[in-house]
């Protein structure tokens, strides 16, 4: 168990650190967040905070809608991740005064065929077979709450309790709390977990968590494009519009500025290249949804990489043989919405030494004995940044 304040640690004092925190993206920054209101000395080693996944990240908060068939004990931990994220986002902004994006209005589910409803309501159907709250909405409802959509979308869905936040404001936010919590900053990446000295040490290293710790996290390449309206005036919809076109599946966040994230693509690649096709694809499938997005401006086509794991759900507890080592990674297209569940549950379990039973069904060692270099144990559902 490892308790009390002392004053935040300069770099020679790395042995005596209590923390070591791999990784500065929103898992790393809120464990780091967490750990040093605790009282605990922590440190956070990146080369380039926030420069990862998340800097591409779309900031849906949507464990309905990514409610998806075979991930049930995944969908409980986003479930209870969505649940903290009220007052997660409001003890945030009331700590650092830095808005995050953070909007309540929720989530359209839409189709934009035939072939597409059908699809979209087999998903809906097994959402609502779990409870959750999934409600069919005609085209006539669909306008009525979003008058922009094509006129050819045949049906949805309303998922009100799936939310939204800007992954480039929360970032920045968590560290300016992590900072003030006490935590250091070491701005060099770690090659080995020999490179860093302290009494338990917390991988949150995204895709990099597989070089250090040998865990099977590979790289999910995702491609998405960040469009503005004209003008300088809000988007033409306020919801998130989660959409099946034609057989591709998109995304559509507002934001207040006037953006608008459209993604995204899913490649078992590890290069971040921008690719003409994938654009192409992806504004098609946007412009059929919403067809005034073809009067907006196309600001950023940037591509990033998913931590993703082999059974799609993230890695949580202590090494094998390793109880010094927590990891905190293999969010793939999760890490936003589960960085509150994630921070909490690392930090009760190195202050208390007891795991959350919510931790079970992700310890590491279910990988224990399993092939390391190969894809998912089975087709991957979902097409988003998280």
């Amino acid at each position: 168990m490892l308790t009390g304040r002392s004053p935040a640690p300069r770099s020679s004092d790395r042995a005596r650190l209590d923390v070591a925190v791999v990784g500065a993206g929103p898992v790393g920054l809120a464990i780091a967040w967490r750990c040093s209101a605790r009282g605990l000395r922590v440190a956070v080693h990146d080369a380039a905070p926030g420069s990862g996944a998340s800097a591409v990240a779309a900031g849906m908060l949507s464990p309905v809608a990514e409610a998806y068939f075979g991930e049930r004990r995944l969908t409980e931990l986003l479930l209870a991740s969505a649940a903290r994220w009220p007052a997660f986002a409001a003890e945030l902004t009331e700590t650092t005064g830095v808005a995050i994006g953070y909007r309540t209005e929720g989530t359209l589910m839409v189709g934009l065929t035939g072939d597409d409803l059908a699809e979209a309501r087999r998903l809906w159907a097994y959402q609502q077979g779990l409870g959750l709250p999934v409600t069919p909405l005609l085209p006539s409802g669909l306008r009525d709450r979003e008058p922009a959509l094509a006129p050819r979308v045949r049906g949805g869905a309303l998922a009100p309790t799936d939310h939204q936040v800007d992954p480039r404001l929360l970032v920045p936010a968590l560290r300016t709390a992590a900072q003030r919590a006490g935590a250091a900053f070491v701005p060099q990446a770690v090659r080995h977990l020999s490179d860093v000295e302290a009494r338990v040490t917390v991988v949150a290293a995204g895709c990099g968590a597989a070089a250090l710790t040998g865990l099977p996290v590979r790289p999910v390449k995702g491609q998405i494009l960040r469009l503005r309206a004209p003008g300088g005036v809000a988007p033409g919809f306020r919801h998130v519009i989660r959409g099946y076109a034609d057989g591709e599946h998109v995304y559509l966040v507002p934001r207040a500025d006037g953006e608008v994230v459209l993604g995204a693509t899913v490649e078992e690649r590890s290069d971040t290249t921008v690719t003409a096709g994938a654009v192409q694809r992806l504004l098609r499938a946007g412009v059929d949804l919403l067809p005034e997005l073809a009067e907006y401006d196309l600001v950023e086509a940037v591509a990033g990489l998913r931590p993703g794991t082999p059974d799609n759900a993230p890695i949580l507890g202590p090494l094998p043989g390793r109880p010094d080592v927590l990891a905190a990674t293999g969010h793939h297209r999760h890490g936003i919405v589960l960085t509150p569940v994630t921070a909490d549950l690392i930090a009760d379990l190195v202050v208390t030494g007891v795991p959350d039973p919510l931790l079970a069904a992700f310890r590491p060692d279910r990988f224990v004995g399993a092939a390391t270099g190969g894809g998912p144990d089975r087709t991957m559902e979902g097409d988003q940044w998280s």
